[in-house]
């Protein structure tokens, strides 16, 4: 009898699941969901929101998918891991219902709330102890419903992330883990639990949060009302839970000190990790415990996101004819001009507030237009070059952190399906990028097998992970991309 493992990663574009041999490591089966990206609702600027209970459909259409298609067997299925979306608040009232829509990460709502607690708490507080500004974080969110919207704050049992939500859905339990609260503000790193100084000073009740559980561990069991709806069976334990950047990072093998991650999604990332609580004085870059953190033998992982990367390059698409042209054609048509698209230049930040511009709004510009000269060829190839460029201006701040940027590991998805995204990016960064066949949904399986304990160790659970490619820099097109990094860090001066 197969021993197989789900993995869900719940993300802002998509829901996707992943059947997972445990004993190949091998992906038997896998569903995203839906095809074209989930609503995200702005009911007013700078807002972001979604429905939890959107996310939980996508779950159940996805899970029917891949047993189907799996060809599951009673007693096969052994553990489920679940990776999200980071930062989102969802709010339940005590019949475990949902009371107002989801305020996802991208949501800039209560940054002046974050910004006032950064201020006021101290940085001589906040950075030793929380190792960032409370910033836009779940904290400053739910801080804001309490303020905005206090009926509704009044009826709020538990929150949760996005992926103890799901959890709940599963196994009728409500808990959460230390490095979803880490990435929420919610702890203390000095006194090892939570920051009762954030929570008296946003005057928020600890039993609005949940039971703590490990990462890697048994977490609750799916329930009969689950098991119904799913098609799955009763019981099987739900083992693994992280925030999609730590999950992405583990989904590569990246558990110690110096391996660094990417990727380029919605949002752009690179994820590093190290054994010491190193933090931005700005918090522009942002440190939270790490999947395999321990307080005896300490991982943390040390994140820089840029908002607006691949949903530029989902913009452009639809503004150039949506479904009639696909992202290879995109790519195709960008690779058509020379680099730094001749004189075009691409300020990426049009999705909320950027933690690397000091939690500003710096929005999206296209400069430097020639109308007799440039055509959507030099536009697509800009909006690329541009993203890479928001990366790099964020790598330059990690390496002022003491972070060696090296080799960076990544799964062959989104933007880095671009030839000239990787170019661009490892030229602009003098970097190794490493492709390797994984995503979000196959590192929470894996992750699963670990708290499960049908793996012994790391190594025995990346049994199957496969390595497609290695692009080094090359010295003939460094000069270039430089000059292209040089040219878009004087356009965004004129910007911000």
């Amino acid at each position: 009898m197969r021993r197989l493992l789900i993995g869900y990663d719940i993300g802002s574009s998509s829901v996707k699941a992943t059947l997972l041999d445990a004993d190949t490591g091998k992906v038997v089966a896998s569903e995203g969901l839906p095809k074209v990206e989930m609503t995200i609702a702005a009911p007013q600027k700078d807002w972001a929101e979604q429905d939890p209970d959107m996310w939980w459909k996508y779950i159940i259409d996805t899970t029917h998918a891949i047993v189907k298609s799996g060809e599951v067997k009673k007693g096969e299925l052994k553990a489920i891991g679940i990776s999200y979306q980071m930062h989102g608040l969802v709010c339940v009232d005590k019949n475990y219902k949902v009371i107002r829509p989801s305020i996802i990460w991208c949501d800039s709502r209560a940054v002046g709330i974050g910004n006032k607690a950064f201020q006021e708490l101290g940085e001589e507080y906040c950075l030793p102890h929380l190792l960032n500004s409370p910033g836009n974080f779940t904290a400053s969110k739910l801080k804001w419903v309490k303020e905005n919207e206090p009926d509704l704050y009044a009826r709020i049992h538990k929150i949760m992330l996005p992926g103890d939500y799901i959890a709940m859905k599963l196994s009728g339990e409500i808990k959460t883990s230390e490095t979803g609260l880490s990435e929420g503000i919610f702890w203390d790193f000095k006194s090892n639990g939570l920051s009762k100084k954030l929570l008296d000073y946003y005057g928020i009740d600890e039993s609005l949060i949940a039971d703590v559980v490990p990462s890697f561990s048994f977490q609750g069991n799916v329930n009969s009302e689950a098991s119904e709806i799913l098609g799955i069976e009763s019981g099987i334990p739900i083992t693994y839970r992280a925030g999609d950047q730590p999950n992405n990072a583990f989904s590569l093998n990246i558990l110690e000190e110096g391996e660094l991650a990417t990727t380029a999604g919605t949002s752009g990332t690179v994820y590093g990790v190290s054994t010491q609580a190193v933090y931005d004085p700005k918090s522009r870059v942002n440190t939270f415990v790490h999947v395999n953190h321990k307080q005896k033998d300490p991982k943390y992982g040390v994140l820089l996101c840029v908002n607006g990367t691949g949903i530029l390059n989902s913009w452009l698409k639809k503004l150039l004819g949506g479904e009639s042209i696909s992202y290879p054609e995109m790519n195709d048509l960008a690779s058509q001009v020379p680099i730094g698209a001749e004189g075009l230049k691409f300020i990426p930040f049009g999705n909320g507030v950027e933690r690397i511009m000091g939690n500003k709004s710096v929005d999206a510009h296209l400069s430097g237009i020639n109308l007799l000269k440039h055509d959507k060829r030099h536009v697509l190839r800009a909006g690329q070059e541009g993203i890479v460029a928001s990366l790099t201006y964020g790598f330059h701040i990690m390496k002022d952190m003491g972070l060696n940027l090296n080799t960076v590991k990544a799964g062959r998805a989104n933007m880095f399906l671009s030839p000239l995204f990787r170019e661009a990016f490892v030229n602009m960064n003098d970097i190794t990028l490493e492709l390797y066949d994984t995503d979000g949904s196959q590192g929470a399986a894996r992750g699963a097998g670990i708290g499960a304990e049908i793996y012994s160790s790391p190594k025995e659970a990346f049994q199957g992970l496969e390595k497609l490619a290695s692009k080094e820099p090359d010295p003939s097109l460094g000069s270039a991309y430089k000059e292209v990094y040089e040219s878009w860090l004087d356009a965004l001066k004129k910007v911000q």
